[in-house]
């Protein structure tokens, strides 16, 4: 099955739907926690479920070198970024322009690929690329227009947290390309999230007061962000990762925003105006083109 052609055509529109669901799923956690307490008990939900999996399936743990690589990354795509990102937005940093944030991933990708994994990137998947760029750029419009440039020296900090998270993701995809390239996915990933767990339960601790409101919704949201997100959308981009280049996976990253517009019309009633409608044709082109072998 995952050498067929269609699954691996779906791959990144399923990727692209369950990361795009994160955005969904942190203005829902909001309501009732704080963003550090609620990754810590999404982490350890997550590492114990998919632990629970590996040992029952008897999948291989990592041993020796392979744990350090483990926890590297561990530190680099879970605890630096998502941690960087929830905390950066929940204090003041605009959807907007952390949005934009992120789009910078596949160009700083794109730029270290050749020098750190050997990767060759044509012309045609650079214009891709600067094409995928100008296209979330125009989804996110409608929160941009409201954005005083001149606010944003009083909120430097949650932008260069959100800065940070952006480059330890991207250095955490190049990591786990260069270094964790055997080794069971699931055992991989469960190691991961014991790391982040063990990372961000002191900065939890200082920084708020670890409030955490249960109710039905906060349980689906858990849920959601533990099977779809966790274990889902995470897989599926160590998966991709593993078996393509990491400048061309981080391509896929160029659908998010138009995905999360999509999203956001369809639950919330947002407008989706003909400026971000071009927007999510231009990303979709750039994608296109920088994913093309």
């Amino acid at each position: 099955m995952l050498d067929s052609a269609l699954f691996l055509r779906l791959m990144p529109l399923l990727f692209t739907f369950l990361w795009s669901s994160g955005w969904i799923v942190a203005g829902y956690s909001a309501l009732y926690a704080d963003p550090l307490t609620f990754l810590l008990v999404r982490y350890a939900s997550a590492g114990l479920l998919i632990a629970a999996i590996a040992f029952a399936m008897r999948a291989p743990w990592p041993r020796g070198r392979a744990i350090l690589d483990c926890i590297v990354t561990g530190i680099l795509l879970h605890a630096v970024y998502l941690g960087g990102v929830w905390w950066a937005v929940r204090h003041g940093l605009p959807a907007g322009i952390s949005g934009l944030i992120a789009g910078l991933q596949p160009i700083l990708s794109a730029l270290l690929s050749p020098m750190l994994v050997g990767e060759r990137i044509s012309p045609v998947r650079w214009a891709g690329i600067l094409c995928g760029f100008i296209g979330i750029a125009l989804v996110l419009e409608p929160k941009l227009v409201g954005v005083d440039p001149v606010a944003l020296a009083g909120i430097l900090l949650p932008v260069i947290v959100n800065v940070i998270g952006m480059l330890a993701v991207t250095l955490g995809s190049f990591y786990q390309k260069a270094h964790v390239v055997t080794g069971d996915l699931r055992t991989v990933t469960a190691w991961q999230y014991l790391t982040a767990f063990i990372v961000t339960l002191p900065f939890a601790y200082a920084l708020e007061p670890m409030r955490i409101e249960w109710n039905l919704t906060m349980a689906l949201v858990l849920a959601w962000s533990v099977v779809a997100l966790s274990l889902g959308g995470i897989g599926l981009y160590l998966w991709l990762i593993r078996r393509g280049e990491v400048s061309r996976t981080a391509t896929f990253l160029y659908l998010v925003p138009p995905a999360v517009a999509v999203e956001a019309w369809l639950l919330f009633g947002e407008t989706l105006s003909p400026v971000q409608l071009a927007g999510m044709a231009v990303a979709i082109l750039g994608v296109v083109l920088a994913s093309r072998k």
